[in-house]
């Protein structure tokens, strides 16, 4: 079984990247950072490798998916709080990012929605596992 994950994301500007996901409260790992990629700290062993899209094209063979037309993924990301999750996406829409669905509330489960500088789609979501229905 993995003990980590790397999602990999094409991004077109590395610096407006790095720039709206710290403004989102995220570190990144220096050592995996140079001009072409970065290394975003998600959780202890959860990363996102932010990488230009002339350099992620050296790692496919496909095109790469122009995420502001296509859905390539479905990032999904908990919160420790209902208010956790609207802060999260209110300070991605403060730093250029957008809203693509609204606010989700299930009772056990509240979720809200953001697309990142590049379209990327970022599911932020509070959950009490003790109130799922059984």
């Amino acid at each position: 079984m993995a003990s980590k994950i790397f999602i990999n994301l094409a991004v077109k500007d590395l610096k407006k990247s790095i720039d709206f996901f710290a403004t989102l409260g995220f570190s990144f790992n220096p050592q995996f950072t140079d001009e072409q990629a970065t290394c975003m700290i998600i959780g202890e062993n959860i990363f996102a490798m932010l990488v230009t899209e002339q350099r992620f094209k050296d790692f496919t063979k496909k095109e790469i998916c122009n995420a502001n037309k296509n859905t390539e993924v479905l990032l999904a990301m908990d919160a420790e709080s209902k208010e956790k999750v609207d802060e999260m996406v209110k300070n991605a829409v403060d730093a250029g990012g957008t809203i693509y669905m609204e606010p989700q509330d299930h009772g056990w489960m509240y979720g809200h929605s953001f697309a990142d500088l590049d379209g990327h789609q970022w599911e932020i979501f509070y959950m009490d596992e003790s109130a799922i229905p059984k």
